[in-house]
């Protein structure tokens, strides 16, 4: 006998009694985004390596460490490690400039990072999220983040605590990373081999560093006095303000967190990050924020742009599983003829029917009606002779028999 095979390390199987869920916050997606004006964008899995390295950042953890890239006719080819820069691309190959402002798009599907494999983190993950561009007022970003609420409370996610922050433009950002910089410095040997690389690269990021011991590090008082500064400047304080002005007309509540940075290096102004207690853990559902700069790197025009992303993954473990759906009916016969004839008359009328394939025994035909499906349908000796269909009500435990013609019109569908 050969070697079973299994499914890689970090990727899963989403089989039929779970793909529901799935459905469900896909549905959700379109329907929300969709009220907004917001229109689905599918952007291929494979891009070219430096759409990331550009994009993303080559100090990110993403770029260093957990991409999949490969070597094909010379070319060196990335699986996406996320979606926005993806969009990006898209956004200014296509010409989207051109079109009236704001351009509103949405994604989902699959990402692909070499991580640990953890609870509601694996390798090949998948993602929700939405990019606008073309509007700097900070409209937008109350909008975006307005809209990201209203989706997870959709999907029954109330308990919600919205954290924002604002990473000013990168000219006010750069007096903040000097600072920042200074007041770590004697503290650079204790830091983590990747915060050191930080520092000279982006110290930004060292505020993203999840290692405990710099975390120790960053909560001294002199470094947390730098942290809590208001260095952002007059424009930029004059967009975070009124962004949190539109939060508090629309009822959004929020959290101010100076720490918040977020792990890629596009970001610039607001940044934001929406966390569930569902389920009586707080779990990260959702992060975003500006990019203003990245349309511009990436070749195009300079172009404001936002947008967020979801983990679908950790989203599905945190809503309530949904019974999985029955059938409208199944065909009980021992005519197999008969049965495939009714089926796809029923099928042709928009129900969704099935019958025994393998003609087992009555019995055994009712006893899979009932763990499948709504109603049995009967096609015995009797009803074939006189074009009639014995319905029973699975739940309930009635009968009647009807003319086949006024079957749908007797199923309480």
């Amino acid at each position: 006998m050969s070697e079973i095979l299994k499914v890689l390390k970090g990727t899963k199987d989403i089989l039929p009694q779970d793909v529901n869920m799935w459905h469900l916050v896909e549905q959700k997606a379109d329907e929300i985004f969709s009220k907004y004006g917001f229109k689905e964008i599918r952007t291929p899995i494979i891009e070219v390596t430096e759409l990331f390295s550009r994009g993303v950042g080559d100090t990110t953890d993403i770029v260093n460490k957990e991409m999949y890239t490969f070597e094909k006719s010379d070319r060196s080819i990335t699986l996406r490690p996320e979606n926005t820069a993806g969009v990006v691309r898209a956004y200014i190959e296509n010409g989207m400039s051109r079109l009236s402002a704001p351009v509103k798009l949405w994604y989902k599907g699959p990402m692909f990072r070499y991580e640990r494999p953890q609870a509601g983190r694996q390798r090949q993950f998948h993602q929700v999220g939405v990019e606008m561009f073309g509007i700097k007022q900070p409209t937008a970003d109350a909008e975006v983040i307005l809209m990201a609420t209203n989706f997870l409370k959709s999907l029954g996610l109330n308990d919600l605590e919205v954290e924002i922050n604002s990473l000013g433009c990168p000219k006010c950002r750069e007096e903040f990373k000097n600072r920042l910089k200074e007041v770590l410095k004697p503290y650079l040997s204790e830091l983590c081999e990747d915060c050191q690389k930080r520092y000279e690269k982006n110290p930004l990021r060292l505020l993203d560093c999840k290692v405990e011991s710099c975390k120790k590090i960053f909560e001294k008082p002199e470094i947390q006095e730098v942290v809590n500064s208001d260095f952002i400047c007059e424009e930029c304080e004059e967009h975070y303000t009124a962004v949190k002005l539109y939060l508090d007309r629309m009822g959004v509540k929020y959290i101010e967190n100076k720490q918040l940075v977020r792990g890629l290096d596009y970001y610039n102004r607001t940044v934001f990050e929406i966390k569930s207690n569902n389920l009586g853990s707080q779990n990260a559902v959702c992060g975003g924020g500006r990019y203003d700069g990245l349309v511009g790197q990436l070749g195009g025009e300079p172009t404001p742009a936002i947008g967020f992303a979801m983990g679908m993954e950790r989203l599905i473990s945190l809503i309530p599983k949904l019974e999985p759906k029955k059938l409208d009916g199944y065909i009980v016969s021992e005519h197999p003829v008969d049965a495939f004839l009714f089926a796809e008359e029923l099928r042709h009328e928009g129900l969704n029917v099935e019958f025994d394939l393998t003609t087992k025994k009555f019995s055994k035909q009712i006893e899979k009606a009932a763990k499948v499906a709504k109603y049995a349908l009967i096609l015995g000796e009797d009803e074939i002779a006189n074009h009639c269909v014995s319905i029973k009500n699975l739940e309930k435990g009635t009968q009647i028999t009807v003319d086949r013609i006024d079957c749908i019109k007797m199923l309480e569908l």
